[in-house]
C-alpha cells in the first residue's frame, strides 16, 4: 500500500499544480480582456471625436482668409467648367450620333422606297405593254373576223 500511497500524493500533487497554473494564466488574460475592453471603450469615442474635427478642419480652412477663399472659388469656377465643357461635348456627341442614325435611317428608307417604286414602275409597264399588245391582238382578231364576216356577207348576198 505503501507504493499506492505515494504514487496517489504524486498524482494529486502534479494535478494540483497543473490547476494552479491554469488558474495563474486565467488571471492575466481576464486582466488583459477587461484591460483591452476599457480602452476600445475609450479610444472608439475619442478616435470618432478627432476624425469630426479633421474633417470640419478640412472643409473650414479654405474658407479662412480672404485668398485662401478666393483660391478655393477658382478651382470650383474651374471644377464647375470643367464639368459644364464635359457635358456640352457628350451632348454635342450624342446629338451627333442621332443626327447620324437619323441620317442613316432616312437614306435605308429612301433607297427601301426607291426599289419599290422602280418595282412597280416595272410592273406597271410591263403589264402596260402586254395589254396593249394583247389590246391590238384582240383588235386584229377583230378586223380579221369583221372581214371574215363581211366576205361572207358579201357572198351570201
Amino acid at each position: 500500500m505503501a507504493a499506492n500511497a505515494t504514487s496517489s500524493t504524486k498524482s494529486t500533487s502534479t494535478t494540483n499544480t497543473s490547476t494552479t497554473t491554469k488558474q495563474a494564466q486565467a488571471k492575466p488574460d481576464a486582466v488583459e480582456y477587461v484591460r483591452q475592453t476599457a480602452e476600445r471603450t475609450v479610444d472608439l469615442p475619442v478616435g470618432a471625436a478627432l476624425t469630426v474635427v479633421d474633417r470640419f478642419n478640412e472643409i473650414v480652412e479654405p474658407w479662412t482668409s480672404r485668398k485662401a477663399a478666393e483660391r478655393e472659388l477658382k478651382s470650383f469656377r474651374t471644377q464647375v467648367t470643367r464639368e459644364f465643357s464635359k457635358l456640352e461635348r457628350r451632348g454635342a456627341s450624342a446629338r451627333r450620333k442621332a443626327t447620324r442614325q437619323v441620317r442613316t435611317t432616312r437614306n435605308r428608307v429612301e433607297r427601301d422606297i426607291n426599289k419599290r417604286r422602280r418595282s412597280v414602275e416595272t410592273a406597271v409597264k410591263r403589264n402596260r405593254t402586254e395589254v396593249t399588245k394583247r389590246f391590238r391582238d384582240v383588235e386584229g382578231n377583230l378586223k380579221k373576223a369583221q372581214t371574215t364576216v363581211s366576205e361572207r356577207v358579201s357572198s351570201l348576198v
